[in-house]
């Protein structure tokens, strides 16, 4: 593994306040997206997808998507989980692998192969209903291993063409080494899923793979912090503001 799978801090985390500006609509007829359009300078061609953490389509991605397209990039958050987010905050004795394997209902899986489907739609409705030529994407969590997993070069697991990932869970070292395209991370000093030994390691893929990389460690914080900081704690609110900028210099530069 290049990072471990998702355990209980995937689900822990703050609600940030602010009010959504985006629109809700449907991928295929059949997945749900949230698009925020872009504002001021926009980025003609280029959109980002952005691949959520088990909350799903909520208030802080909804929030974080609008920031993005004030950027100039149209953003889509894909409902890659089928209809079947988690709640912040469950129980201690919530099985999160149960729910990674069957759902919530016992018949819809977030494993790969029903995951992969979604993105791919997601992927072509950027180019084909909103004129997307290039394509960037955010994966955060969970949403880091579709990301990774759907930025090669062999079909039909293609279509992104530039990746910025935050405290990833799940991914393999062997879909990490098969990336096309350049890669960015954002590492939390304390994380059990991408500890200090699989953050080294996947340098080490990185730099196999000839492409532009960048693993940036933030400290004072854990697992989630990108997505769910608390921001009423300087060190959490700082990370996550450069982890965001991290992100948009990333596209600034590679997505151009």
């Amino acid at each position: 593994m290049a990072s471990n799978p998702p355990s209980k801090c995937c689900v822990m985390g703050f609600r940030h306040e602010g009010e959504p500006t985006g629109t809700m609509t449907k991928v295929a007829d059949k997945w749900d997206a949230y698009i925020a359009q872009p504002t001021g300078s926009q980025k003609t061609g280029k959109a980002l997808l952005f691949l959520p953490d088990i909350i799903g389509i909520w208030q802080n991605s909804k929030l974080m998507a609008d920031q993005l397209a004030a950027q100039g990039y149209l953003t889509m958050v894909l409902d890659i989980l089928n209809g079947d987010p988690l709640p912040l905050n469950r129980p201690d004795d919530f099985d999160i692998m149960g729910w990674l394997t069957k759902g919530s209902t016992g018949d819809n899986p977030h494993t790969k192969d029903f995951v992969d489907p979604i993105v791919q739609a997601g992927i072509k409705a950027l180019k084909e209903q909103y004129g997307a030529t290039k394509i960037g994407a955010l994966g955060y969590c969970f949403g880091a291993k579709s990301l990774v997993r759907n930025m090669t070069a062999t079909a039909p697991y293609t279509g992104i063409d530039v990746g910025f990932v935050a405290h990833p869970s799940f991914v393999e070292e062997e879909e990490l080494a098969a990336i096309s395209g350049p890669l960015a991370i954002a590492a939390a000093e304390t994380d059990s899923i991408f500890p200090a030994e699989l953050r080294h390691k996947s340098e080490e893929i990185l730099k196999e793979t000839g492409l532009p990389y960048q693993v940036t460690l933030y400290s004072g914080v854990s697992h989630g912090f990108a997505m769910r900081a608390d921001l009423s704690k300087k060190p959490e609110k700082f990370a996550r503001e450069q982890a965001f900028a991290q992100a948009v210099a990333w596209f600034g530069e590679y997505l151009e």
